[in-house]
């Protein structure tokens, strides 16, 4: 409940700042140039800008975010054993993949977990928390960090931000309707736009942001297993079964910590209500694998 209010009221603040763009740039005058009537194509154009915008804006500062976030230090020239094992693992996994060498780095997290994020194939960050290197084996480990490798060469980054760029937008448009619907047809407000317009405005973009929050996280879902299928490429299917099997143990006894919520769906897994999920359940994901195999 916690990360679900954060989200919220992050949202909050970002929507009320669009607003005030919205007003100094004069984007209002789209909503009353002729009464009532709407320019409803100037407005939709208006709200892709922002919507897009938004979005875009996030994914290119992606890797900035997820170091800082998740404290991930990127290895410039490994120290330990394991960190030259990581750095050479992904190297290697890339070049098969087809995609350029990524950023590599480890988050301080004592559970298992891993992500990978960045702007294009090309120019990706994967990362990996100490607890998996601690408790994984080397097999386990290496299939995991190819399901990440996997999510970069299948171009996910870029698909999710193009669908959180359409959901947004239509978020935004249909807020705005409904705020001049209550303004000037309920409030019987006829001068401009009133403050039942920016109220409504406000609310709506939040009760329609959480129901678009289920949209994009079936999507995310949907890819996780696109992501598993590159994993047991990459590796080997056995062992991309035992990692997400590993994972399951780990989470049946509360061992689990999920990445902070802005990176929740780069990561490995993620726990969340069904509908709001980034990711699916582990065990329909292992049976996925297994029929694969049959």
């Amino acid at each position: 409940m916690l990360r679900i209010g954060l989200f919220l009221l992050t949202n909050l603040a970002v929507l009320v700042l669009v607003g005030i763009v919205f007003n100094l740039l004069g984007i209002g005058g789209i909503l009353e140039a002729n009464g009532v009537d709407l320019n409803m194509g100037a407005l939709l154009t208006m709200c892709a800008i922002f919507g897009f915008g938004g979005a875009f804006i996030s994914l290119l500062m992606s890797k900035t975010m997820a170091r800082i976030s998740t404290r991930t230090q990127v290895i410039d020239q490994p120290r330990t054993a394991d960190e030259q094992w990581l750095v050479e693992t992904v190297r290697e996994l890339s070049q098969k993949a087809g995609i350029g060498m990524p950023d590599v780095g480890i988050f301080p997290m004592p559970q298992a977990n891993a992500f990978a994020t960045g702007w294009n194939r090309n120019d990706a960050l994967v990362a990996v928390s100490s607890g998996l290197l601690e408790r994984f084996n080397r097999d386990e480990a290496r299939a995991v960090i190819g399901h990440e490798i996997g999510h970069v060469a299948n171009g996910d980054m870029v698909t999710l931000a193009l669908i959180q760029g359409v959901v947004n937008t239509f978020v935004m448009f249909f807020a705005r309707l409904v705020g001049f619907f209550v303004d000037r047809v309920l409030m019987k407000n006829e001068e401009g736009l009133g403050i039942g317009y920016y109220v409504t405005s406000i609310i709506m973009d939040i009760i329609f942001g959480a129901l678009a929050m289920i949209v994009v996280a079936w999507f995310s879902r949907r890819r996780e297993y696109r992501a598993d299928a590159a994993g047991a490429t990459l590796a080997s299917p056995h062992s991309m079964i035992a990692a997400l099997q590993r994972l399951k143990a780990e989470s049946d006894t509360g061992r689990e910590e999920p990445l902070p919520s802005n990176m929740k769906a780069f990561g490995i897994y993620g726990n969340m209500g069904r509908l709001l999920a980034s990711h699916p359940p582990l065990e329909d994901r292992i049976l996925a694998l297994q029929n694969r195999l049959r």
